[in-house]
């Protein structure tokens, strides 16, 4: 018996800390404030700095040289969830996530030479920040009590345009550091979960901090055939991070202290995580000076998710060996984006995406419960020879995701609100 409920608390910080790092599906496309006001529909005009983010192709066609600082404030959802968890396996239950501010902030640096077609940019930024709380005493607290996921990239790119042709090439590299966080409580779970009467015991609390440095490159091509119509393309390698650090667990039960032979336990964790590859078709029309439309296909290869594996050192090392199963699926996200020239230093923008969501729901948790979502945005921009101001606002609205798993049988519901805005200064 005693075996058995230290492998179930293994498997817990197994579970836990995997989807702590890995950024379970949320995926940040926002990136810049004139892009995120206009749906993230972009790759076809890149036509400032952030264009290292959605189409590194585009900084060739910038001049002199370009500055921009941007930040993404995400008012992370308050979730909503009523039915079953396996805490709470014969009485419904609401629970509500509590709420948070994530800040993403971005840098963009460009220069084109006078002597030749050709140009260089760095981005600093970031595509897979996370951050979740639920309260210590919720029905998921064997799940999850809070996830932090803070990661920074950096890219250097080159670019080079063919005048002739009126099309750019580009090509750079992504250095990703990640640092993770998660706290949760451990369960051990007897009795006949078949037969619907299973049986939970606390052991402790669980939490874990770990570090990784990931590679992985990018590029982009920008064609405009004609003044009105531009057509862009640009791809993001998956980047695999290999994770270490810490795991710490701490009786909170006699149980617990027993499995263990002390109220305090610290070893080491280490994982692979593959972060998935991105691809952007885009193209942009202007039916005339003042309109500008734009339309973005975007596939994210997430099945690069199909298990996740800790290895853990002494005491825990016997508990190796057992992958968790994701199975999650490449998906698809659609923007489409509208900007409208006011007045010659003044535009409005608007846009829509849809993005479908990877994970099935036979492995969606409460770590991130994720759902097919509708995102509306608008903003405006403001600039002059010397730079740009531009804001934006976007309305995230999940889908109502109705599961049935092993963790839980009920329906999760989220909202949340992004503020973007980025300040560049041409010299």
């Amino acid at each position: 018996m005693k075996t058995k409920l230290v492998a179930s608390c293994v498997m817990a910080a197994i579970v836990g800390t995997a989807s702590m790092s890995f950024g379970a599906g949320f995926k940040v496309s926002e990136q810049g404030a004139k892009a995120m006001a206009m749906g993230n529909a972009f790759a076809a005009q890149a036509d400032d700095p952030s264009a290292l983010a959605y189409n590194p192709a585009g900084i060739a066609f910038l001049k002199g040289s370009q500055f921009q600082l941007g930040t993404t404030t995400i008012v992370v959802p308050q979730t909503a969830f009523d039915g079953t968890t396996r805490l709470s396996p014969a009485t419904s239950v609401s629970e509500k996530a509590n709420r948070d501010i994530f800040i993403a902030p971005t840098a963009y640096a460009t220069t084109t030479l006078e002597s030749m077609p050709l140009s260089f940019g760095l981005g600093i930024n970031s595509f897979h920040p996370l951050a979740k709380r639920w309260d210590g005493s919720s029905a998921f607290r064997d799940s999850i009590e809070s996830i932090a996921i803070k990661p920074i990239n950096f890219q250097p790119t080159v670019a080079y345009r063919f005048d002739d042709l009126k099309l750019s090439i580009a090509g750079g590299f992504d250095i990703t550091y990640a640092q993770v966080s998660l706290q949760k409580k451990a369960y051990a779970v007897s009795g006949n979960a078949a037969a619907g009467t299973p049986s939970s015991t606390e052991l402790g609390a669980l939490g874990a901090d770990a570090t990784a440095t990931g590679y992985g490159y990018n590029a982009g091509l920008l064609w405009k055939p004609l003044d009105n119509l531009s057509f862009g393309f640009s791809y993001r390698s998956e980047i695999k991070l290999k994770l270490e650090g810490d795991a710490n667990f701490i009786a909170t039960t006699a149980t617990g202290t027993a499995l263990f032979g002390s109220s305090a336990v610290r070893t080491s964790g280490a994982t692979d995580i593959t972060l998935p590859d991105a691809m952007v078709f885009a193209v942009a029309y202007k039916p005339n000076n003042q309109l500008t439309l734009e339309f973005d296909a975007e596939r994210t290869g997430w099945s690069s998710y199909k298990e996740l594996e800790l290895k853990f050192g002494a005491p825990l090392a016997a508990f190796n060996n057992k992958p968790d199963p994701k199975n999650w699926e490449d998906v698809w996200a659609y923007h489409v984006g509208a900007q409208y020239a006011v007045t010659p230093k003044m535009d409005l923008r608007a846009g829509y995406s849809y993005d479908t969501n990877p994970a099935p729901d036979s492995t969606l948790s409460a770590e991130l419960p994720d759902a097919d979502r509708h995102n509306f945005s608008i903003g405006t921009g403001f600039h002059n020879d010397l730079g740009s101001l531009d804001l934006a606002y976007m309305w995230v609205h999940w889908v109502d995701r109705t599961v049935s798993n092993a963790k839980e049988v009920g329906t999760f519901k989220s909202d949340a609100h992004l503020f973007g805005a980025s300040v560049t200064y041409k010299f």
